[in-house]
């Protein structure tokens, strides 16, 4: 009789340790607002892929695809990072990319990698999975340049900023395009910017989806910015010329370092999971 009460005692037990542990591990499984590497879940109809890095290697970042900026002097912005091309800055490892800005006895260096003179296009599906670095004068992109200038200097021949992040507001994305008639410097730039919960806590997937009619905007999938072609002038609509990607991390500048730089921050990472280019 002692040995059955005994036995139905310790049933009991471990029924309530095991409701206890799964309610923990649904607690931390909750926490975790990493979206999942969709593979083509998010891919409008009808594109193929045509470029990727999925960085499964390791070391610098792939030479057969990537190019680097390099030097300081604030890249039209007043940035406060020197760009490098150093192992300390941009790095393969464990399938990530990781840019690094680095605090080196009050210098901060950083990396700007590009397609540039690699690969480049005009139309397509493109789509980067990043998580984005915490600290007030962070500012990470990942945007896109024309390849040749066919209309003129900026911003006469575009600009396409995929993703920009400002530390100081933290998990607030922002989308924009640059164009002679739309751009910041006259206060006419076309842009949304919103919360994505969990942007520097977690990976998300940045895209876009550009054709000869519009560049529409996505994060994880779902719509978030749409800028339409006027028809009308090079002026509107310069984005019918290829253009290439670029990845960085500058620190400070004239948005970046609107509240200044954390002085206890020394270093911080955007890390980025893959790179995939589609087109029809």
């Amino acid at each position: 009789m002692w040995g059955a009460n005994m036995e139905n005692k310790l049933h009991k037990i471990y029924f309530i340790y095991g409701i206890v542990f799964f309610m923990i591990s649904l607690a931390f499984t909750s926490c975790d607002t990493s979206v999942p590497d969709p593979k083509t879940a998010y891919v409008p109809a009808g594109y193929r892929l045509v470029w990727q890095d999925e960085f499964d290697y390791k070391g610098a970042p792939n030479p057969d695809k990537w190019n680097y900026s390099l030097g300081g002097n604030g890249w039209g912005n007043g940035e406060v990072q020197f760009y490098t091309d150093k192992r300390t800055n941009s790095f393969v490892d464990k399938g990530m990319l990781t840019i690094r800005a680095a605090n080196e006895n009050g210098m901060w260096t950083s990396a700007r990698i590009k397609t540039q003179y690699k690969a480049d296009w005009l139309y397509g599906y493109i789509e980067v999975r990043a998580r984005l670095p915490k600290g007030i004068g962070t500012w990470p992109a990942i945007w896109m340049l024309p390849s040749f200038d066919s209309y003129g200097a900026w911003p006469r021949s575009g600009e396409i900023d995929i993703m920009e992040h400002v530390g100081f507001d933290p998990n607030v994305i922002h989308t924009t395009v640059h164009t002679l008639a739309y751009n910041h410097k006259i206060g006419t730039q076309k842009n949304h910017h919103a919360v994505v919960p969990g942007a520097t806590e977690a990976f998300h997937i940045y895209g876009i989806e550009w054709n000869e009619n519009y560049i529409q905007w996505y994060i994880d999938g779902k719509p978030f910015f749409k800028f339409t072609n006027e028809q009308k002038t090079y002026a509107e609509w310069p984005f019918d010329k290829p253009f290439y990607l670029i990845l960085n991390l500058a620190i400070g500048g004239s948005w970046g370092g609107q509240k200044g730089i954390d002085p206890k921050m020394k270093e911080a990472r955007l890390e980025i999971d893959y790179v995939r280019v589609y087109q029809k």
